[in-house]
């Protein structure tokens, strides 16, 4: 494939000793997917001998197609992962892989046919949503042993699809990019669009799978969390007005929700 992607350890909680656990590879999609796929990517590790490693994981407002293998008891998991809004923790054993697909923001409506919303927070099976093809795909890209390989079974599944290209779901994908770009208020972003709150409310239902108020809230943690992980001493009251809050204890409050810990002991044990 040769679009290989620089793997970034943004939402995953204690990346250092993720590091040591496990490895992940990002690839681009094609030209007639990236309207509609982030990226592909393939994780794999190999613990054997060694204790199972639960890594939690900050999510965003992303749905993901995953094929897991656990390539000693010969398990095998073909998912759909609606959009995850409370705790994500993943747990890996012994030795294997997943291959998967991250979607763009709205970029799984055309493939989903209904409100992205209504598989917010559930895990589908693939031929659930695909049928007897989506059953195949399964087969076929545990059959595949290469990683890139895998991942070229998965992009011609998805190209074959023949997605059509959806305004909205564009519109969709560029107020979460800016989102991540620091708009920090759903009332700005309806503004800069000439659209109401509740429209902007009813496109993130449709294309997004959560609210605009949820996504500015998990963009704000995903940027304290790496903030707190990269070793400099933090002046924790100037970031949570950086990030638009009115207090710290606000700030210290949803990032201990959504982290599990408080941010000066994530940032001592990061």
């Amino acid at each position: 494939m040769g679009r290989v992607l620089s793997a970034s350890t943004r939402g995953i909680l204690h990346a250092r000793t993720a590091r040591e656990r496990f490895q992940v590879i990002k690839f681009a999609p094609c030209a007639a997917l990236a309207p509609f796929v982030d990226f592909f990517w393939v994780l794999t590790w190999d613990l054997r001998g060694e204790p199972p490693h639960r890594q939690r994981v900050l999510t965003r407002p992303s749905v993901h197609m995953t094929f897991t293998s656990y390539l000693t008891s010969g398990a095998k998991r073909a998912r759909i992962v609606g959009v995850v809004r409370d705790e994500f923790v993943e747990e890996i054993a012994d030795e294997g892989r997943v291959v998967g697909a991250g979607f763009r923001p709205g970029g799984f409506r055309p493939f989903l046919g209904r409100p992205v919303a209504s598989i917010t927070g559930r895990f589908l099976a693939v031929d659930a949503v695909f049928g007897e093809a989506g059953r195949a795909l399964g087969e076929q890209v545990f059959a595949t042993p290469g990683a890139e390989d895998a991942v070229a079974v998965l992009e011609a599944f998805l190209t074959g699809r023949e997605p059509e290209a959806d305004p909205r779901a564009e519109t969709a994908a560029r107020i979460v990019a800016g989102i991540g770009e620091g708009v920090g208020r759903v009332g700005e972003l309806a503004a800069s669009l000439g659209m109401s709150e509740r429209g902007v409310q009813r496109l993130f239902r449709e294309y997004v799978g959560v609210g605009p108020k949820w996504v500015i809230r998990r963009f704000r943690m995903l940027e304290a969390a790496e903030r707190a992980a990269d070793g400099t001493e933090i002046d924790w009251a100037a970031l949570a007005a950086e990030l638009g809050y009115s207090d710290q204890a606000h700030f210290t409050r949803d990032f201990t929700a959504s982290v599990g810990t408080s941010p000066a002991r994530y940032a001592r044990d990061a």
